[in-house]
């Protein structure tokens, strides 16, 4: 059960550079304006043997002041909601700030772990800076240095000591975990519905509560099948339905524990920021994936034309991962419901794949002899051998190269285009290693 780390805090006090710092990654933009963090706000990380995920929560703030404080407020309360430690950054050199304060206050009524992290800790002297945020009733603060890493060993193994024990559900692995996704709004549980067949109850929830996926097995109509589902239906925090943050946020535990996403795209609205965010999610996770376009019934004129039309425009959105099945469907009239699980199973059938080596050289070989690796520096690239590795998450395939460092993106990319027409992986992503042989 992965757990899930949230960074809160106002503006410019160093969330994006302390969330590159925490996922190895350079990836947030840092921009001294603010507001400026987009799209890079969930990664993956690991300490101690223990993987989590990351989330900076400053990537979807409206930057306008009189908007500005209640988004901030909207976003550090679904926050606590749905993760299991928050950092929560204040600025050292700033010192405590009013927005500080009401951050601080919604924090203390959480029933959550809460870390105080000085930010910006960056010499010994500092550090006597930090005592006034003892003023936020939050605890010790812990100084660190983002830019630095100075102070971020301790505060991993804090982080870490505060997620709650594993808590192991037994799961027949050998069956599919589908997990419905889409921003709200775009019928998931209108389709979970049609899927099972009956309204389920909705059932209220103690404040509180893990936030433990439920896994939710189905044997019907010849599927077999678990249903992930984090937590049912909560109280609607006052939370802004459209928030876009807020549809990433819930959809993370669902995607992190699936096989297969089924990702809902809503015929009326096309193809929204929103929809790519979860999509990315989905990438970044290595999931199998079957899109719906659900509500297909209020569509006006449904010829194949309209149909081809959108299919392009998700396949210019979701490019360079084109393979996956597109369902034009509709939960109000159930019309394709099956035809979903039966994608769904088959792009998870295609996640399990195993192909022969001697059918991949052969395939493959000829093809690499015709179109080989663009030479460089003179020197000629040659691959002689390809094998998929045993138990991967994604079928895997290393390419033994005598130069593998020249073999660059673009003939990657060449290479799957041609196992994904030789074999069936639509749906799953692929990875193909190129190594010294």
């Amino acid at each position: 059960m992965g757990n899930l780390v949230a960074i809160v805090g106002r503006p410019n006090v160093g969330k994006s550079t302390l969330f590159n710092r925490l996922t190895k990654t350079r990836q947030a933009i840092v921009n001294e304006e603010a507001g400026t963090t987009r799209d890079r706000q969930y990664g993956k990380t690991e300490w101690l043997g223990r993987e989590f995920s990351v989330v900076d929560t400053g990537g979807w703030v409206v930057n306008s002041d009189d908007i500005f404080e209640e988004e901030i407020r909207k976003q550090v309360l679904m926050t606590v909601d749905e993760a299991d430690v928050i950092l929560f950054v204040v600025d050292v050199m700033n010192g405590v700030t009013d927005l500080d304060l009401q951050v601080a206050s919604i924090l203390r009524r959480a029933k959550k772990p809460v870390l105080l992290i000085a930010n910006k800790t960056d010499n010994n002297e500092l550090q006597y800076n930090a005592a006034e945020f003892y003023s936020l009733g939050l605890g010790d603060p812990y100084c660190v240095s983002a830019i630095t890493g100075s102070g971020t060993g301790d505060m991993m193994d804090l982080i870490v000591s505060k997620f709650n024990k594993e808590s192991d559900e037994i799961l027949d692995e050998d069956i599919p975990r589908f997990a419905v996704v889409g921003r709200p709004n775009a019928g998931k549980s209108s389709i979970v519905n049609a899927f099972i067949g009956e309204e389920r109850n909705i059932v209220t929830e103690i404040a509180g509560t893990t936030r433990d996926p439920i896994y939710t097995r189905y044997n019907k109509f010849g599927f077999d099948f678990y249903l992930v589902d984090t937590a049912g239906i909560r109280k609607k925090n006052k939370v802004d339905e459209d928030l876009e943050y807020y549809s990433v946020i819930r959809s993370i535990r669902s995607i992190e524990n699936s096989d297969v996403c089924i990702l809902m795209l809503d015929a009326t609205r096309g193809i929204e920021s929103q929809d790519l965010n979860i999509f990315s999610l989905i990438q970044k996770n290595a999931k199998g994936l079957v899109v719906i376009v659900n509500k297909w019934d209020l569509v006006e004129n449904k010829d194949t034309k309209v149909m081809k039309t959108f299919e392009n425009a998700i396949h210019d959105r979701f490019a360079p991962f084109v393979d996956f099945p597109i369902i034009f469907a509709s939960a109000l009239t159930k019309q394709r419901i099956l035809k979903v699980l039966e994608e769904a199973r088959k792009v998870y059938e295609n996640r399990t794949m195993r192909i022969p080596t001697a059918r991949l050289n052969e395939e493959m070989l000829p093809l690499i002899e015709a179109y080989p690796p663009p030479a460089i520096k003179g020197k000629y690239i040659k691959i002689k051998y390809i094998t998929q590795l045993p138990n991967t998450q994604i079928p895997s395939f290393v390419y033994f190269a005598n130069l593998p460092q020249y073999v660059k993106e673009p003939y990657k990319r060449f290479l799957e285009n041609n196992m994904r027409e030789k074999w069936n992986l639509t749906g799953t992503p692929i990875n193909i290693y190129i190594r010294q042989k």
